[in-house]
């Protein structure tokens, strides 16, 4: 292990006791300095009470790390009593900030069963990061902008399960998702456009009617058009394959015509 003065500076008001170390998991064991910091910026030496917690810290040397840190609940002259402050990990958060800012560069990159998997950290609570992140990083949908949109369904799960995602066109930002690809699934997102779905122009879509009738209902000034993929697909099925059938009868009793 890496000396523990240099250890201690990453837990900025603590100092590591002991450090046990196996092949499977590192475990520091941190107390706080005498002088206690509350949240409101004040210092203060009188303690309420002591509590020991586990947290969750970033890996080191490919091994995980687990905090086993005492905290403290102070007395404030000024909030009364109130929690030590600590720099390195959020209220209530059972994991550093440290292993927070490593899971949020990889959630670009990684479904979040596999960066559960590598960092023990539960689904739902990685989840739950990465919507805060992306309200951090996506930015506000510039409603009174909004003149193209590109409208589509995917798979979700197992089976017959659809949802719907609605992006702008020009600028490529996903504008809203939600669950099926009825009329009545979709209504939402022109529900939230409200007045400024008069502005939209053009809609691309795949040739689902119920986004047809949705669009024509909301948006009285856009075109729609639909998708090239979907033209082709269609004119295979509708007239290249009636036109095969048509002549298949036609020639099933002249067979040198059907060579």
């Amino acid at each position: 292990m890496p000396n523990n003065t240099f250890l201690s500076s990453f837990y900025k008001g603590f100092q590591i006791i002991k450090s046990h170390t196996t092949n499977s998991l590192i475990t520091i064991t941190l107390k706080p300095d005498p002088t206690a910091m509350c949240q409101c910026g004040r210092t203060s030496n009188s303690v309420h009470d002591y509590q020991w917690r586990v947290l969750k810290e970033a890996m080191m040397f490919d091994t995980p790390v687990e905090l086993v840190v005492q905290t403290r609940r102070i007395n404030c002259s000024s909030f009364g009593v109130k929690a030590e402050a600590r720099s390195w990990v959020a209220s209530y958060s059972r994991i550093t900030n440290r292993l927070k800012g490593y899971i949020e560069k990889l959630l670009p990159l990684l479904p979040i069963k596999h960066i559960s998997e590598l960092t023990g950290v539960r689904w739902h609570t990685i989840k739950e990061m990465d919507k805060q992140r992306l309200k951090r990083v996506v930015p506000e949908v510039p409603w009174s902008d909004l003149r193209q949109l590109v409208m589509d369904e995917f798979t979700i799960f197992k089976g017959h399960r659809y949802a719907t995602v609605i992006a702008d066109a020009q600028s490529h930002q996903v504008l809203w998702s939600g669950i099926g690809r009825s009329r009545k699934d979709i209504r939402p997102f022109f529900e939230e456009l409200g007045d400024n779905a008069a502005n939209i122009e053009v809609v691309a879509m795949d040739m689902n009617t119920a986004f047809d009738l949705e669009v024509q209902a909301h948006c009285p000034n856009a075109r729609i058009v639909y998708d090239l993929f979907h033209v082709v697909a269609k004119f295979s099925r509708e007239v290249m394959d009636r036109v095969r059938v048509d002549q298949t009868n036609q020639l099933k009793t002249d067979k040198k015509a059907r060579r």
